[in-house]
């Protein structure tokens, strides 16, 4: 059976991940600077959503309270992003906002440094995906940044699978529940207790929004 989301749509699931992903992989001076202007977000996919509606309306009025800032205190609002994106995910000392799942989702006796368990599985499916980590970064593969573009890549196939069925689609929608869903809204949290209406709090509010509609529509329509 074909699966319930169009095609069309996978695709516009694939770009909106890959943006996610990559704007929390790296910070903006090493990548593109569309997230500070407003008319970006206006456009961004919200797959008529209110909540990724509202979210995407507030990464605009961010967009532009950041453009309006850096230029009266002669800034660059990139490099001010990416102050931020600094601080809260990388450090020094440590991250105010660590962005790998296993600081989120620990088992009891678990440790707090290094990876875990969550670690190890997305590991196993980059792998079995045929998917090769260019890691420049060495990061953790459980990093949030990571589950989302390899979510990326399986929205992406979908897309161009004609031969694509509803277990296909089941799949990639237990992926988001069982990763990016079940966690981000705790790196949220800690984003916002850092950085509140900053750049990656109103980001993240709109990844969270995203994935919710990602896993309700499929679940919706079994």
């Amino acid at each position: 059976m074909a699966c319930r989301i169009e095609r069309e749509t996978w695709q516009t699931l694939s770009q909106a991940y890959a943006f996610f992903g990559s704007s929390l992989l790296k910070p903006m001076t090493q990548t593109a600077t569309v997230g500070l202007d407003p008319a970006f977000w206006e456009e961004f996919p919200t797959f008529e959503s209110p909540e990724a509606s509202r979210a995407a309306a507030a990464c605009a009025n961010c967009a532009r309270r950041m453009l309006s800032s850096a230029s009266d205190a002669g800034e660059d609002p990139a490099v001010r992003c990416s102050v931020e994106f600094t601080r809260l995910f990388v450090g020094p000392p440590r991250p105010a906002a660590a962005p790998w799942e296993t600081m989120h989702r620990q088992s009891a006796g678990e440790s707090r440094a290094g990876f875990g368990a969550a670690t190890f599985e997305m590991r196993a499916l980059l792998r079995d995906a045929g998917l090769v980590l260019s890691n420049e970064n060495h990061q953790y593969e459980d990093h949030l940044g990571i589950e989302l573009l390899y979510l990326s890549e399986l929205c992406r196939r979908l897309a161009e699978n004609a031969e694509a069925s509803h277990e296909d689609e089941e799949a990639v929608c237990s992926f988001v529940e069982g990763h990016p869903l079940a966690w981000v809204e705790s790196l949220h949290e800690g984003v916002r207790a850092a950085a509140r209406d900053g750049y990656f709090d109103c980001l993240l509010a709109l990844c969270r929004a995203v994935l919710a509609w990602h896993a309700e529509t499929v679940r919706s329509r079994s």
